[in-house]
């Protein structure tokens, strides 16, 4: 890997921090954090008790739309996870022009503000439905406003199964200062289809041409060596994290006669098996959906209590049923055991539901980022997969 100038390790500033998530997978990789902003206090506090701020890199807490450019300093990566909320598929759909995720235009005016110590790289990470927001245009908005400050630009989707049990698919754009690195487009049906893009993705990246693209040919992501089983903390049940007889039966009532008959049948089994549960509106009435393919759902945030995943517990002719932890879900994310979690649980799951998975970030760093930086500024995208039909 490339270093910086100055010989050290290559940096970043990352904006949207959140927990520190980011830094944590960057850092693993070779990385160096010299900046962070978040408007969140109580995400600042769990970033700031696993990263205490030291000489090299601060932490500013405030909106993004207000900071001074002046005081950012000069890195080789901007990092922006900026908030879903109008750009899920669960949301209102409001887009780039929300209030929540339209402040990822206050992050590309600072890259305007930043004029020639503007970055050579750039992360977007953000939920697939930053794709097709308002039929697409969100996200050609979003590319075109990078090209115009010399970025080029690459896509593709991640899904954090891949590395851990968790369903958590994920879009994210590289940005790289070097027109050196454009690639041409031809005209072969789906030939940008891929494991880490996808049809939906593909077909944008053909459709939109006027694009300045930079597209790299990666690798498929790993196979999962990990299930829900493994990243569960024991406690007996005497414990008061798990639900009392009558809440755990209403549970079970809450569930269809399809989920119920696959939740009978785990209660019938010889040793226990694991599932977790989504309460969902259907029909104007609260469901239990239970899930037990050693997979648990996207973690999200706790937003009046419908994002609480439940874990399901049943064999021996019985069953019980609790939140998952805050370590658990920390797990879920990646999260070595060694990260401080000192907060209460709703503000830890606010935290992990808002957060990016570590070794998703990991394997883009490892794939991407540090590659790129090794190709020095004469460097060139790899366009093995322009010939694919």
């Amino acid at each position: 890997m490339r270093r910086s100038q100055n010989g050290t390790n290559p940096t970043f500033a990352e904006f949207f921090a959140g927990i520190g998530l980011l830094r944590l997978a960057l850092e693993r990789k070779g990385w160096a954090a010299r900046f962070a902003n978040d408007i969140d206090p109580l995400k600042a506090q769990m970033y700031s008790r696993n990263f205490p701020e030291s000489k090299d890199d601060c932490f500013v807490l405030g909106d993004i739309h207000k900071l001074d450019t002046a005081l950012i300093p000069t890195t080789d990566l901007a990092t922006a996870s900026f908030p879903c909320n109008d750009l899920s598929l669960a949301g209102a759909r409001s887009g780039l022009a929300g209030l929540q995720s339209g402040s990822f235009w206050g992050f590309i005016q600072i890259l305007k503000e930043m004029g020639k110590r503007r970055p050579r790289l750039v992360l977007l990470e953000n939920v697939t439905g930053f794709l097709s927001s308002n039929g697409g245009k969100d996200f050609f908005d979003a590319l075109q406003a990078l090209n115009s400050l010399g970025y080029s630009c690459d896509a593709f989707i991640l899904d954090a199964v891949n590395f851990v049990p968790q369903s958590r698919a994920r879009l994210f754009v590289v940005g790289i200062n070097d027109n050196k690195l454009e690639c041409e487009v031809h005209e072969v049906f789906r030939f940008y289809e891929s494991p880490v893009r996808p049809a939906a993705l593909a077909d944008f990246i053909f459709s939109h041409p006027g694009i300045r693209w930079s597209l790299r040919d990666l690798t498929c992501p790993p196979e999962r060596k990990s299930f829900l089983a493994d990243i569960l903390d024991t406690i007996p049940h005497d414990q008061k994290e798990w639900w009392s007889t009558e809440r755990a039966s209403y549970l079970l009532s809450q569930m269809s006669p399809r989920h119920a008959a696959v939740a009978r049948k785990m209660i019938a089994g010889r040793d226990y098996s694991y599932g977790t549960v989504f309460r969902r509106v259907r029909n104007g009435k609260s469901m239990a959906e239970l899930r037990i393919d050693g997979v648990a759902g996207c973690l999200r945030t706790p937003r009046g209590g419908s994002g609480r995943q439940i874990l399901f517990k049943a064999g021996r002719g019985k069953y019980y049923a609790r939140l998952l932890t805050s370590r658990e879900c920390a797990r879920l994310q990646g999260v070595p055991d060694s990260y401080i979690i000192d907060v209460p649980l709703n503000q830890a799951l606010f935290g992990f539901g808002d957060a990016v998975c570590v070794p998703v970030i990991e394997w883009i760093a490892e794939n991407y980022l540090n590659p790129v930086l090794s190709e020095g500024a004469g460097g060139r995208a790899t366009n093995t997969s322009l010939a694919r039909s």
